[in-house]
């Protein structure tokens, strides 16, 4: 079997795996570690089309990567690029065709393109060989491009991408589409019912849920990598907490808008009201059809859990909201310590970090420092240390997300 047969193999064996991720951000950096891998591309960047422009969603770079302790992820700029014939990803977008430069510091003059070489000055590498592929849906539609970057030969050098690559990498980006359109309708279905809980609480908006869903990814794939978890089971939990953890508040849609939308502190009353949102936001989710409505009423029911157990709603039946054990005052005994589930702990620490560097009607943002110094108190008594941990170490990468997801000026 030569090496080409061998790839479209893998890619055909690849289409399954593909089409079983749900959340279109972990699909999309899938998307790119495979295409690198398929073309042994040491760097490479997928890109989003939103509208006129494309939009960096991931980049990496195994040079750099090497470089770095264990676990900790690159860190990119988050940028946009005009579709337009100046620069190589947008002339592939604009026009449809892949790209294929053996150095892109020798593109000619009367290319139609070209580089721009403050990239590489900034990141400190240097570009040679690039393929740009576009992903373009069954009605000729661009929906973004993959850039390919710099081919590692089999003794370490770098050389140039061939015909063989990009015909595989081109069959490969066709069959990744499909998979990225129907992520994508995952998406806007989850968005919809989060504008629907806009409607009523003006918090909880798609910036918001993006950002904490974000957030819960990174520190959640940290978390089980300290724990050993299986890679495999670290993917499929980072899918589905990545759409259950935007939904973290969606019971929020039963409360009264005199209580979600009041300016000021709740009385006791309201605030026994708002409580009530975590149980309902559970039921959403009681007739489970799948691994995902488990974890995504798990989080909004415990979200709201402190490590100590004075958190809320506690022990309770969500199809009722009434106590199944109680304390000596007849309320619902807390979830303590371990008795939270992982993924309730994670988005606690996630929606709070959020929450305080926003700024609200009601409220200035906090600075980073305040927000994390709060975090690291409340660490052994809202929040369970270790996942606190875990926050901290993966804090240069929750930045960038809130990068990504900014709220509309």
């Amino acid at each position: 079997m030569t090496s080409s047969e061998q790839k479209l193999r893998e890619i055909l064996a690849l289409d399954v795996e593909l089409n079983r991720i749900q959340d279109v951000d972990i699909l999309l950096e899938r998307i790119l570690s495979e295409a690198r891998r398929v073309a042994r591309a040491d760097a490479g960047s997928i890109y989003v089309r939103k509208e006129d422009e494309l939009l960096i969603s991931y980049a990496q770079n195994d040079t750099h990567q090497a470089k770095l302790p264990k676990g900790q992820k690159l860190i990119y700029n988050v940028f946009t690029v005009p579709i337009s014939h100046k620069t190589i990803s947008g002339y592939c977008a604009a026009t449809g065709e892949q790209v294929n430069i053996p150095d892109v510091y020798e593109i000619p003059d009367e290319a139609p393109y070209g580089f721009d070489p403050s990239y590489d000055r900034i990141s400190e590498y240097r570009s040679r060989s690039m393929l740009a592929i576009p992903l373009r849906d069954q009605n000729g539609t661009i929906l973004g491009v993959i850039q390919l970057i710099n081919k590692i030969n089999p003794d370490g050098s770098v050389g140039v991408f061939d015909a063989d690559d990009e015909l595989i990498t081109m069959h490969f980006a066709t069959n990744a589409t499909v998979a990225l359109q129907r992520a994508q309708m995952t998406r806007a279905i989850i968005l919809r019912m989060i504008r629907m809980a806009e409607l009523r609480d003006p918090k909880e908006t798609g910036p918001h849920v993006n950002r904490v869903a974000g957030y819960s990814v990174e520190i959640y794939e940290h978390w089980a990598q300290r724990q050993g978890h299986d890679p495999k089971e670290i993917e499929r939990g980072r899918d589905n907490l990545r759409m259950a953890a935007m939904l973290h508040d969606v019971g929020k849609v039963a409360i009264s808008d005199t209580i979600l939308k009041k300016p000021g502190r709740f009385t006791d009353e309201e605030f026994s009201v708002m409580k009530t949102h975590t149980w309902v936001g559970a039921r959403l989710f009681a007739d489970r059809q799948s691994e995902f409505d488990a974890i995504a009423a798990e989080i909004a029911v415990s979200h709201h859990e402190s490590w100590d157990g004075t958190g809320y709603p506690g022990k309770v039946d969500i199809n009722t909201g009434e106590p199944v054990e109680t304390d000596d005052a007849g309320k619902a005994v807390g979830y303590a310590g371990e008795e939270i589930p992982i993924y309730g702990r994670i988005v606690s620490i996630a929606d709070v970090y959020d929450a305080l560097c926003s700024s609200r009607v009601y409220k200035e943002a906090w600075s980073e420092d305040d927000v994390v110094e709060e975090i690291r108190k409340l660490s052994g008594v809202k929040f369970d240390p270790e996942v606190v941990e875990c926050f901290l170490e993966v804090l240069p990468n929750i930045r960038q997300i809130t990068k990504r997801y900014k709220d509309p000026e």
